[in-house]
């Protein structure tokens, strides 16, 4: 357990925060108020079901079957990009991409054009943590913030509506500018296992559950011992794909962020900062400890829920580690062989083409987020 903690920065860093915060705030009753076990609920939910969709193949299948009547590589990118947008809706960002990323290397490595697969990559990484923002399931701090301030669906989706077709435009003209294009053609494919269907039929149904989960139509302890009991007859293996090092950061955090609102004078400061621009206040934290720990940290000095979804979702562009899913995508492309025609710096790339797309869409939060 210390080695996780040491390799995940986040998880490291929340734990010394809230280990810190126990000292100005020694533990009592109060403390079990903190956490918010619904959240964790449904991301547990969320991501057990998808960890079995993934195991059943259901996405590569579905992925493969779309790129299979593609014969331009630029093509190839733009699907690849698409995918990754609507998959991060409702998939979450992070699964997303260590579903897509692995597929999108061993598919564009053979175009011998590694300029092309890096801004595929990185456009990819973009276009998920931008699709991810539409719905309340799409990322971790959504499914926090749309919880933590009792949001109605229909508001949460017009909320985002704006960013998420603005981002969807941008995607689609970048590929065109960053990406080549060459004609490809497909070699015949080996013949896939066999998805089970009563398998994916339960999945679907199990994930209807979690949403209704969300939409707070079913207790959250009902849901959770009813997918837990079900995966455990019907494929224990779908436990390794939870990310129980994210569910422990949320309980690190919810220990910090409740101890530092049961501290007036830290309260005060925090909330006097935050209430005078909550959208730019949730950017800045975004790039220096993430979208995710700064919704949480954020989400107690303001009543202002539908800025932190904006400042929060809009921050995840920006540093790498504005949104730790980018770091997914990173590790892949870091492990690539080095090609040997000259490529672009990824870590730079990535920066500016993070810098443009914030830039535009914070104009367009400037036009339009007054309503907020």
């Amino acid at each position: 357990m210390l080695e996780r903690i040491k390799k995940d920065p986040v998880l490291f860093i929340s734990g010394i925060l809230a280990a810190v915060s126990c000292f100005f705030v020694r533990p009592d009753k109060e403390y079990l108020g903190y956490i918010d076990f619904r959240v964790l609920a449904i991301l547990f939910c969320m991501m057990l079901v998808v960890s079995e969709l993934v195991i059943l193949g259901v996405f590569d299948k579905l992925t493969n079957k779309l790129l299979s009547k593609v014969h331009s590589s630029r093509m190839v990118s733009l699907i690849l990009v698409w995918l990754a947008f609507f998959m991060g809706m409702i998939l979450t960002n992070d699964v997303t991409l260590v579903t897509l990323v692995p597929f999108a290397i061993a598919l564009m490595k053979s175009f011998e054009d590694r300029k092309t697969l890096t801004f595929t990559l990185i456009l990819m990484t973009v276009a998920t943590n931008l699709g991810s923002m539409q719905t309340p399931i799409g990322n971790p701090q959504n499914i926090y913030l749309f919880t933590h301030y009792k949001m109605e669906m229909g508001s949460f989706l017009l909320l985002m509506l704006p960013y998420s077709l603005c981002a969807l435009i941008l995607v689609t003209i970048a590929v065109f500018v960053l990406c080549k294009d060459m004609k490809i053609e497909h070699k015949e494919q080996e013949e896939q296992k066999q998805i089970s269907g009563v398998r994916t039929v339960i999945c679907i149904v199990l994930f209807i559950v979690s949403l209704l989960v969300v939409l707070r139509v079913i207790h959250f302890l009902i849901a959770f011992g009813v997918l837990a009991a079900v995966m455990l007859v019907m494929d224990r293996k779908a436990f390794k794909g939870v990310d129980y090092t994210l569910l422990i950061t949320f309980v690190f955090f919810f220990v910090f962020v409740g101890n530092m609102g049961r501290i007036e004078l830290v309260y005060n400061a925090i909330s006097a900062i935050v209430e005078k621009s909550p959208v730019l206040t949730a950017i800045v934290s975004s790039q220096v400890i993430s979208n995710v720990p700064a919704a949480l940290l954020l989400s107690a000095f303001t009543q202002n829920g539908k800025a932190l979804v904006i400042g929060t979702n809009l921050g995840g562009l920006g540093t790498l580690i504005a949104s730790m899913a980018s770091l997914i995508t990173y590790k892949f492309h870091a492990a690539l062989p080095k090609a040997k025609e000259k490529g672009v710096s990824y870590v730079g790339a990535f920066s500016v083409v993070n810098i443009i797309f914030l830039a535009i869409l914070l104009g367009l939060y400037f036009v339009i987020g007054k309503l907020f």
